[in-house]
């Protein structure tokens, strides 16, 4: 079932599309995810830190000390998880940047929060799959954090598409696609076609 769209926001709907991707109907919960990824992050880093003594584990006993200790992650200077929690972060802050109209208004805040989102998903799915593969162990707040980031690629490729069809729009009427893309609507007059 399709919610109608208030006839106060019809004018932010996307053309061609049946609601807007950048309502907050549709980002508040991307926002209120990625900070909720950040704390299961941060608390993973503060293990890998040795600031708390243990970490929870519900389901497979010793496997989130394994993974969280693995060579794997240690591979950067910093704990992974820390890597995790500043994505996360940077996911909430650009998520919440801008209004209800930003796939216009603010194309390059929507493409930085899908560069945020997508390529953290993908590292998610890598390292779950080396969890498997590789360690052969499993850390269900690891596993946890991998859905969240994977959950939130889908909604947030959806504002970045209208972006994009956005500036599709406003190279076909001749107006400086670079502008447009910082700008927004300002640099043409392309806004609701």
């Amino acid at each position: 079932m399709m919610l109608s769209v208030p006839p106060e926001e019809e004018q932010n709907v996307p053309p061609g599309w049946t609601y807007n991707p950048s309502s907050w109907r549709e980002r508040l919960w991307l926002v209120v995810v990625a900070l909720l990824g950040a704390l299961v992050s941060g608390y993973l880093a503060s293990y890998q830190w040795g600031l708390v003594p243990s970490v929870w584990e519900p389901w497979f006993e010793s496997g989130s000390e394994q993974v969280l200790h693995s060579e794997l992650s240690r591979v950067l200077p910093v704990p992974d998880a820390a890597l995790g929690m500043l994505a996360f972060g940077l996911d909430a802050v650009t998520g919440a940047i801008g209004g209800i109209n930003r796939w216009r208004t603010m194309p390059w805040m929507v493409v930085v929060f899908g560069l945020l989102v997508g390529p953290l998903g993908v590292v998610s799915v890598l390292l779950v799959i080396a969890q498997a593969v590789w360690l052969q162990a499993w850390c269900t707040l690891c596993l946890l954090s991998a859905g969240i980031s994977v959950m939130m690629i889908g909604p947030a490729m959806d504002e970045v598409l209208a972006s994009l069809q956005f500036l599709k729009r406003a190279s076909g009427g001749h107006a400086p696609v670079w502008r447009v893309f910082w700008k927004g609507e300002r640099a043409c007059a392309c806004a609701a076609e």
